[in-house]
């Protein structure tokens, strides 16, 4: 993906200043935004072993973590801010995974319950990052291996590289946009 393309979360209240709602709003839309993934996926070589609807959903999974991940990352524990946005962040994306579970049940007939797979996936990650086999010191050392094994191609270095490069992107995109923005300090409605 080209950094120089990244889509960062906009500012939509004031200049500089957000509700906690609406950045978490922001965030949330950033998280499920498909144009990052659509360009990684497109730079994938043609010929490869790898099930790309798999992969593709695997990233969208990646990116929605990795966001949650960011709130955690950078911002600081004693940022009064912190625990409000994560919990209306995660709201959200609950908001959200509900209506993926209904439209999938209403289009396959297949019922998901979306958001305990993100859950499933965060705790398997957790896991993962917790053990660290490697020894690894950087979390994107971690996150590419176990991107690919949930890929079920654990030993493919473009789904390691793929997954490595959504996490580190997306950490980068939260990054920058908390250090732009300013939490107003309205109430949640």
């Amino acid at each position: 993906m080209n950094a120089s393309k990244r889509e960062t979360p906009k500012p939509t209240v004031g200049p500089d200043k957000f509700t906690i709602e609406k950045l978490a709003q922001n965030l949330a839309g950033f998280a499920i935004d498909r144009t990052d993934i659509k360009e990684l996926m497109a730079a994938l070589p043609r010929e490869n072993n790898l099930n790309m609807t798999t992969l593709e959903y695997e990233l969208g999974i990646l990116k929605i973590l990795s966001v949650g991940w960011g709130i955690a990352f950078y911002m600081a524990a004693s940022d009064k801010n912190k625990a409000p946005l994560t919990e209306t962040y995660w709201e959200m994306i609950r908001e959200i995974s509900q209506n993926i579970s209904t439209l999938t049940e209403t289009t396959t007939g297949t019922q998901i319950d979306y958001f305990n797979i993100l859950k499933e996936r965060l705790n398997t990650f957790v896991g993962q990052m917790q053990n660290n086999p490697s020894g690894a010191s950087e979390p994107t050392a971690v996150m590419g291996p176990a991107f690919a094994q949930a890929c079920s191609c654990p030993d493919d270095p473009m789904a390691i590289l793929t997954g490595t490069k959504m996490f580190t992107l997306t950490l980068g995109a939260v990054k920058e946009y908390l250090t732009a923005v300013h939490i107003d300090d309205v109430t949640i409605h």
